[in-house]
Parts: structure tokens; sequence; C-alpha cells
């Protein structure tokens, strides 16, 4: 026998077996016990909510002879003959398929003909939204005054598409996106039934994958199930089958972001991509994981709101006081635009790349979201001693130019031996140094820090992330100095935005030292 995917073996036969849309089946359970039948209904929802089912379950419940509170019995020859599909009582057709003049004209010259067993006709119109102008026309009349044994039931999950002449002459049913509870709860009852194995946290991702869908979420689980056949499913499984990335990562990429450190981001995309995640899945989620922590930093009161556990919800508070709220809303801002690209790009990992850079650096923004970010960034620098510079600028009213307020830099009156020996040698110490770290050396400028210590100075950006972010990476450059000279050295790493902001800012120890060699010499 062949086998029978999940979201077809367990379709709702009654309607206590509907989830989800409480609203609506006790609706249709009050028209049938009081016998007020209408005559024309529009079932309008997102995928997956089960407006078929429900219109499946109300055609078998209006003609069922001996009818149960939870709709048809299932057991009379009309309820076994419209769940085979072999009742002429029951007509449903595909709008996607069947959207033309003509086919509508057929269903009007049917109508005019009463059932040949059971009360009612039933037309189950599917994704009537697909109909042409032509076909809406032609049924106009019919949906209107139709014959007392006749019913309507149109189906879309795109109601904006259908003629308001066709919407006000039926009566409008709105399912809802099923709630991750719920579809947990129905996947439960189910996988206990087939007795499968599965873990509670792996039922509520994918619950939460399925974005409110019973159908998504079955055809989900049916295929991680089949990819781990006779095995317990555990959380780790599902995130591999469906190219899903743990919620720590997105911690731990949040935190780099906050940090700036871009060389941390692409490291740890890089390992995403090695895993083989989805990375149009990646997007998504993390864009959901901002979103969290944007309501958790907006309001105390909204643990009704963020479906996580306890533990992931302290997290999420710790790591939303680490970012402004309107940092956090320009990240919501980038990501979401790039969810819109990413689906369709041939080089997603490039443009995540990219994506992440901007939320690194504000700077390649003009909006106001990133101003702000880049104001804050200014006054942090400032917390930390960093000299800030105000640009030039020319008072065109006086016409007199004007200069910033930051003069030169004092020439150090000694500099130290050790400091000394170590910028004659530089370009051997550089030269020696394994890659990256030999390309950013050789673009680096040697100042005088705090204490008369060595001061390293990069350009803002990889370079810098580098020797500040990455793990062990200064050490090693005190070690590779040490080395050279035999004495035990520290150093100070600083970021410039520009060459002219180290010639302002610092004194450049190359040319000192040079000069000092050179009048030796003479």
């Amino acid at each position: 026998m062949s086998y029978t995917a999940l979201y077809r073996k367990f379709r709702p036969d009654n309607f206590s077996d509907v989830k989800g849309q409480d609203h609506i089946v006790t609706t249709l359970r009050n028209q049938l016990r009081a016998g007020r039948i209408g005559h024309a209904y529009l079932f309008t929802g997102t995928r997956g909510t089960g407006k078929t089912s429900v219109a499946k379950i109300f055609a078998r419940a209006v003609n069922c002879e001996n009818p149960v509170e939870e709709g048809p019995c299932g057991e009379c020859p009309i309820c076994r003959a419209i769940a085979s599909g072999a009742s002429m009582n029951v007509i449903e057709i595909d709008a996607a398929s069947n959207n033309g003049v003509d086919n509508i004209r057929e269903i009007v010259d049917e109508v005019s003909y009463s059932p040949a067993e059971g009360k009612y006709k039933v037309y189950i119109i599917d994704e009537v939204h697909m109909l042409s102008i032509g076909a809406f026309n032609a049924l106009l009349k019919t949906l209107e005054e139709p014959p007392s044994y006749v019913i309507f039931i149109l189906a879309t999950t795109e109601v904006h598409k259908i003629p308001i002449t066709i919407l006000s002459r039926c009566q409008r049913y709105d399912f809802k996106r099923i709630s991750i509870d719920t579809i947990t709860a129905r996947l439960r009852a189910l996988m206990d039934q087939e007795q499968v194995q599965i873990e509670d946290r792996a039922l509520r991702y994918i619950a939460k994958i399925a974005d409110g869908s019973m159908r998504d979420a079955l055809s989900l689980l049916d295929q991680c199930i089949a990819f781990h056949l006779g095995s317990e499913l555990t959380y780790d499984k599902v995130l591999d089958v469906l190219g899903a990335v743990d919620t720590e990562v997105f911690g731990r990429l949040f935190r780099s972001v906050v940090e700036r450190n871009v060389l941390g981001c692409i490291e740890l995309l890089e390992e995403i991509v090695m895993q083989g995640r989805e990375l149009t899945q990646f997007v998504t989620d993390f864009t959901w994981y901002l979103r969290n922590l944007m309501l958790v930093k907006s309001s105390d009161e909204i643990t009704d709101v963020i479906d996580v556990s306890t533990e992931n919800l302290a997290r999420l508070r710790e790591e939303a006081q680490m970012a402004p709220i309107d940092g956090i809303l320009r990240y919501i801002r980038i990501f979401s635009e790039l969810s819109g690209q990413v689906r369709y790009a041939t080089q997603k990992r490039v443009m995540i790349e990219m994506a992440l850079i901007k939320l690194c650096k504000p700077a390649m923004e003009t909006s106001g979201d990133a101003l702000l970010e880049r104001i804050r960034e200014v006054e942090e620098k400032v917390e930390r001693g960093v000299t800030i510079l105000a640009p030039e600028y020319e008072d065109r009213a006086a016409g007199q130019p004007q200069v910033g307020i930051k003069e030169k830099p004092p020439i150090p009156k000694a500099i130290p031996e050790d400091v000394q020996e170590i910028v004659s040698k530089w370009a051997a110490i550089a030269g020696s140094a394994e890659n990256p770290m030999k390309m950013y050396l050789k673009s680096a400028k040697l100042s005088l820090g705090g204490d008369n210590r060595l001061m390293v100075v990069l350009e803002d950006g990889l370079a810098s992330d580098y020797f500040l972010h990455g793990t062990g990476n200064k050490e090693q450059l005190e070690r590779l100095i040490t080395d050279f000279i035999g004495k035990e050295v520290e150093v100070n790493i600083q970021a410039v935005s520009s060459e002219r902001e180290f010639e302002d800012s610092y004194v450049d120890l190359s040319q000192l030292i040079h000069m000092d060699i050179e009048e030796e010499e003479f």
C-alpha cells in the first residue's frame, strides 16, 4: 500500500478535529442546529489553516442522514460517498486551472438540476480569486439567487482580488493563523498516535517555522521523520533537516554586531555556511530574533507575545541591554530589506556579508537611525579617551577659514630605547608575521601611547578588529616583537578612520627615529 502524507492522513473529518478556528466552527454548528444555512460562503485566510477541510466537513454535514454535534456522522451512505469522492452532490473545483467563462457556465447549467440524493448540492470553488472577470460576472447572478438546494463555498488566500459584487453576496469567514501552542499540541497528539519519538522542543520549532499553517507543520514534520526514520527526532536533527540555525548562534552574532566586530560576524557566517544551513531561513530567523529583542527592550510585560522559553527570555533581556532601541530598529530595517532581496539572489552569502558590515558600520549609511548610531559611537570613543577631531570648515560669512579644535600633538622629548629598536626593525618584524597579520602590520603606523608604550595605529575596520577583537592576535604580536628585541613589550592598539586623522592625532615615530639616525650619520 502506498504511503499517505501526514497532512492528508490526518485531515479533519469532523468539526472537533479542526484546531484553532473555534469562532468559525461554533458559528457553522449553530447554523446547522438551527437550520439557518446560507446559500454562499466565503472562506478566506492564509494557506494551511483549514479552509478546504471545513468546507468539506460542512458539505457532508448538510447532507448527512444522522448529523451529530461534531458534524457528519461518517457512517451513512451519503457521508461515505462524499468522503470517497463518489457523490454527485459535492463538486470541488480548482479555480486556478478552471478559471474561464465556459467553466463557470457549466456550473450555472448544472445548478438547475436538483440533487439525486441528499438535501443540497454543494459547490466548493478553491482559489476563487483566480477566476477571470468574465467568469465572476457569469457566476454573479447564480450566486445572488441560487435554487434552495444549492450552496456555494468559495475559498481564497487573496480576498482583496475578489470583486466587491461577489463579496457582498457571501457570508465571510476569516480563518486565523493557528497559534504555536495549538499546532504543537496537535503534532504531539498525532506523533503519539503514530508512535514516533520526538522532543517537545523539536515539535515547537516546527510549529514556529510553519508560521500559523497546520498543513505546513505536518509537511515539515513528515520531512524530518523521513530523514531520520526509526530514530528519535531531536531538536538538533530537526535543525539539520530544515537547514536552520540554533538560537544560541543569533546571540553570538548580535554580540559581535554590538561590538562592531566585523571579522567575528564574517567568521560566524562562515561557520553557518560550512554547516550547510539555509541562508534564506537564517535571515528570516535572525530578523525574528531582533524583533524579540525590540519587544523585550520596549516593555517588561511582553512575555505573552514572545514565544520563547524562560531560559531564552532571560538571555534576551540580558542581550537587549547591550544596544539602544533605535540601534535594534536599524538592525531590523537592514535585515528586513535583506529578506526581501536574498530569497531570489544568486549570491546570498555576499548579500548577507554586506548587510552584516552595514550593521557594524553605521557610517556607511545616511539614514536617521544610522546617524544616531554614529553619534553614539563618537560618544563612546570620547568616554574611552579617544581624541575626536572636528572637521575643518570655512566660515563663508566672514570669509575666514577656521580649523578643527584639535592641535597638532607635541613631539615627545624622549623615546624609550626599546621602542626605538622596534621602530627601526619594524619592516623585518612585519615581514616575519603570517597572513593576515602580515598584511595588516605592513600598513600600520607607529606612535607612543600612555606610559611611553608602543602604540600600533591601524585603519578602522578589518585591520583594527583583527587585533582588538580577534582572540589572542594582540598577544601574538607582542610575542613576535619580544622575539626580535629580546625584551617583553606591551602594545597599545588604536584605530583611525583615515590617514588625516592619524597625522592630526598622533606622532609618527618612524619619521622621528629616521631623522635622528640621519643626524648621527652627519
